[in-house]
């Protein structure tokens, strides 16, 4: 299993961040020891002092794929979910900056949380999907799919070329503006649909 996560998917949060808009998709990877474990709270590592949360779409890959045609890449996948990417932004730039890759950054251990999975066919066009994160009951985040940059089947043609899909793998779709510092006694909640998918406290 493998988490394959895709960077500046959104506009406003490219802007957000000063970044530059990407011509192609950025991708990076997670190890499955990034995952954070089903009712654990998330610790902040003692190696960063700004650790960002970042919500995302999911989407959990079926059956086994290589170079899939955006034609046919919503027969690879039946379920969504939510998650959050976290960040520890401070370290992130500092590795940026030397032009080094971001994993240490990104891919720690509790880095990635799951949230529950939802049935494709229970929801809307997934281009048209709300979804949220709330911090202590307060909204941070507010988006909706049809703003990516690049849509879901999209995402699937392009990391195929260079990765083959295997069932259980994941993908992270891009985070939306909003993003911001976790402290520790934080509670964050994500929405899909107004459906709760997740609730993690911080430590």
């Amino acid at each position: 299993m493998k988490l394959i996560c895709i960077g500046r998917n959104y506009v406003a949060h490219i802007e957000e961040l000063k970044n530059e808009r990407p011509t192609d998709p950025v991708i990076f990877l997670k190890p499955d020891t990034a995952i954070l474990l089903k009712k654990q709270p998330f610790f902040i590592p003692d190696f960063s002092n700004d650790v960002h949360h970042e919500v995302e779409v999911l989407v959990r890959i079926n059956r086994v794929g290589k170079y899939i045609d955006k034609k046919f890449a919503h027969k690879y996948y039946d379920e969504i979910g939510l998650g959050i990417d976290f960040t520890a932004r401070d370290l992130q730039s500092k590795l940026k900056e030397k032009g080094l890759p971001w994993e240490k950054a990104k891919s720690f251990d509790g880095a990635a949380v799951i949230g529950k999975w939802i049935s494709k066919d229970s929801l809307p066009d997934v281009q048209n999907l709300n979804f949220r994160l709330e911090k202590n009951d307060e909204i941070v985040q507010d988006a909706n799919t049809s703003l990516m940059l690049w849509q879901i089947d999209e995402i699937i043609e392009y990391v195929s070329k260079y990765f083959t899909l295997k069932i259980g793998d994941v993908i992270f779709t891009g985070t939306p503006a909003g993003v911001s510092k976790v402290s520790a006694g934080d509670k964050l909640k994500g929405y899909l649909e107004n459906k709760e998918m997740f609730s993690i406290n911080v430590k």
